[in-house]
């Protein structure tokens, strides 16, 4: 629900008469899709897909009460919860710290990048 209130707050400021314009010249549905919506709402999209990537990251919690220990098989592990369960249940304090040291590479890396894809819509 969020992100489907955060692409529409996106939405409003679009004015109508971008796509009038387009109509007339002549662009039809997909187009107006792609030059105009797409385009201003890509700063909206790039926040609400840094959002969502936190949001996988932070799903332990949520994991952790409802199944205990990851799901049948394993179904349900992520990073996180696989970084705990290395160190914690098996007592690997070594692995579970690397690999949460990954996953904080990882996430500074995916921060890089979405800055500059920010910088450059700023630009």
């Amino acid at each position: 629900p969020n992100m489907t209130l955060l692409l529409l707050a996106g939405l409003q400021p679009i004015p109508a008469d971008l796509y009038e314009a387009a109509g007339v010249d002549g662009a039809t549905r997909w187009q107006k899709l792609t030059s105009i919506t797409l385009s201003l709402l890509r700063p909206v999209i790039l926040v609400a897909v840094a959002l969502r990537t936190i949001g996988a990251f932070r799903v332990f919690d949520i994991i952790y009460v409802l199944t205990g220990n990851g799901g049948p098989a394993d179904s349900t592990k992520v990073i996180s919860f696989y970084a705990y369960d290395q160190a914690f249940r098996y007592l690997f304090f070594g692995y579970g710290a690397a690999v949460s040291w990954l996953i904080t590479a990882f996430m500074l890396v995916l921060i890089i990048i979405y800055m500059r894809l920010l910088r450059t819509d700023e630009e």
